[in-house]
């Protein structure tokens, strides 16, 4: 068995690799095992990912062809993380240099006038070297923050906002305008959500949706307006996209219409406001065959201060095990790609990201929760099936999945606040294993 170990002392990232044989000595333990049952199998995990936000665009941009060759390949490259999905906005969010939309003429009811060369400038040149760099097509999620400022009750693309009932047509018309448009540059979309968090009025990019107005939009408006760019079964359409606290209550009431029901293909979720994972159980039992999307997570500034490495990477390993035990098939993080600041953003709300560019030293600064990500996008490819673990050592956390080729990859992650020493239980062949506090392993089989 191949073991990949990842963990921080003293400030530096440490890295090992090592073979490890079973111990024919032990024989029907019951304590400290971490037990794996590939017979019983789950969903299909479709990829991992980061997104493709203006900001990290911009970033991109200001680097020196060496320094963008690097960052490409770590994330895209065949010994990076193996990255195959990414997510992007509608117009402007706040990971940007301004806000910014396609259209702000209240006159053009028609959205004749829709330019997107904004929206063009960052995005899609990173999107393009990332495809190019990869060798595969990298599949992308879309999702609004906010509609045109004329189109909403406040006059403002902030501070949240209605969408005017009489622009609501409009406004369905012209995301899947956006949609057909990143189509035709080369963009693989296969994820649409309706609007990013509909409960947060936030000082940036935001508008506010009740689980009613969701579901009234996607029937009337929105699902019309995919169908009439014949494009409705091209992209899986995603409700929600906030955190994860209220998915399951808002999917009740969201697909409680049978129209909306049929329409939606699942749930897309945010971690800020901690684990509920039992809420993405609910969504499986009530909503069988809906996806589950993790689609936002990232270390923020005004939460974790900007020295914590080890958390964040925790929070990241611990994140991914607990969605996929509980049904994601998709794993997307925030910025690829930030300043060493964590911006630009145009309201300074920043936060950190896997990789920073420093401008001041033109290098890269490769934060640990890149390595805890690459436990499990570089291992859990797409079309591996998560099958079902035991964790009989209290504080260890763990997952696994049956890759395409055969291969099991089980990722383990230590939050047991000591070094702790266990066993892996492969019907029957114990694995003597340890892991420091914090530190995280992933066991190819």
């Amino acid at each position: 068995m191949r073991v990949w170990i990842s963990d921080m002392k003293d400030g530096k990232k440490i890295s090992l690799h090592a073979d490890v044989e079973k111990d024919s000595s032990q024989l029907n333990r019951e304590m400290q095992l971490v037990r794996v049952f590939p017979e019983i199998a789950y969903q299909s995990i479709q990829g991992f990912g980061g997104a493709f936000t203006d900001a990290a665009g911009y970033v991109y941009s200001q680097m020196p062809d060496t320094v963008k060759e690097e960052f490409l390949g770590t994330y895209f490259g065949s010994d990076g993380l193996h990255y195959t999905m990414g997510r992007t906005s509608v117009d402007s969010c706040d990971f940007g240099t301004e806000m910014y939309a396609a259209d702000n003429d209240p006159n053009d009811d028609s959205l004749s006038h829709m330019d997107f060369s904004r929206c063009d400038r960052y995005v899609m040149p990173l999107y393009r070297d990332a495809v190019k760099r990869a060798g595969y097509p990298v599949g992308m999620m879309l999702t609004p923050w906010s509609a045109p400022a004329y189109m909403k009750d406040n006059g403002s693309r902030i501070h949240g906002g209605k969408l005017l009932p009489a622009y609501a047509q409009r406004w369905a018309e012209y995301i899947v305008k956006s949609v057909v448009h990143c189509i035709r540059y080369g963009m693989d979309v296969q994820l649409l959500s309706v609007q990013n968090e509909p409960q947060a009025s936030q000082t940036w990019d935001s508008m506010l949706m009740t689980a009613e107005e969701e579901g009234d939009f996607i029937r009337r408006h929105l699902v019309p307006a995919l169908r009439e760019a014949d494009i409705l079964d091209k992209v899986c359409l995603l409700i929600w996209d906030h955190n994860k606290e209220a998915a399951w209550e808002r999917a009740r009431i969201t697909l409680s219409d049978p129209a909306v029901k049929q329409a939606v293909g699942g749930v897309a979720f945010h971690w800020y406001t901690g684990d509920h994972f039992d809420n993405l159980d609910l969504i499986r039992q009530s909503f069988p065959g809906k996806r589950l999307v993790f689609s936002e997570g990232c270390v923020e500034h005004s939460v974790f201060g900007e020295d914590a490495e080890k958390p964040g990477a925790v929070k990241y390993a611990h994140e991914y095990i607990g969605d996929l035990n509980h049904g994601a098939d998709t794993f997307l993080d925030w910025n690829l790609l930030l300043d060493e600041q964590g911006g630009p953003n145009h309201v300074g709300n920043f936060c950190d990201a896997p990789v920073m560019y420093d401008r001041n030293t033109k290098k890269l600064q490769k934060k640990l929760s890149l390595d805890y990500i690459a436990h499990f996008s570089k291992y859990m490819l797409p079309g591996s099936v998560r099958t079902a673990v035991s964790s009989c050592a209290a504080g260890l956390e763990a997952a696994a999945a049956r890759n395409p080729d055969g291969s099991l990859a089980v990722v383990i992650l230590n939050r047991t606040g000591k070094q702790a020493r266990f066993f892996l239980d492969i019907h029957g062949a114990y694995y003597p294993l340890c892991l420091d506090e914090g530190a995280i392993l992933t066991a190819i089989v």
